[in-house]
């Protein structure tokens, strides 16, 4: 009997190539903008974080490009884009 792959088995499946040039950026002073805190509970990948100081940080080496953070926080407070060609997320499963 074989056993289910679970959602985050799956995901490490992936490869995320990182362009030289960050696909997202939280925009110059934006940090402390209340959507972001969305963005932590909502983004898949997991790749905002609150630090210390209370401001959110963005980390993105595995982004899956759902845009879900972008639909959450909006354009005033991202600079969203698609990865550059050959760069980002190359799905291995499904």
């Amino acid at each position: 009997m074989s056993q289910a792959m679970g959602l985050k088995a799956k995901l490490g499946l992936n490869v995320f190539i990182a362009d030289q040039d960050p696909h997202i950026r939280i925009k110059p002073g934006q940090e402390a903008d209340p959507r972001l805190k969305k963005a932590i509970i909502v983004c898949p990948a997991g790749l905002y974080s609150e630090n210390p100081e209370g401001t959110v940080v963005l980390s993105i080496d595995g982004c899956l490009e759902c845009g879900t953070c972008l639909l959450v926080c909006g354009s005033e407070v991202l600079e969203w884009n698609y990865p550059g060609g050959g760069t980002g997320v190359q799905y291995r499963f499904g």
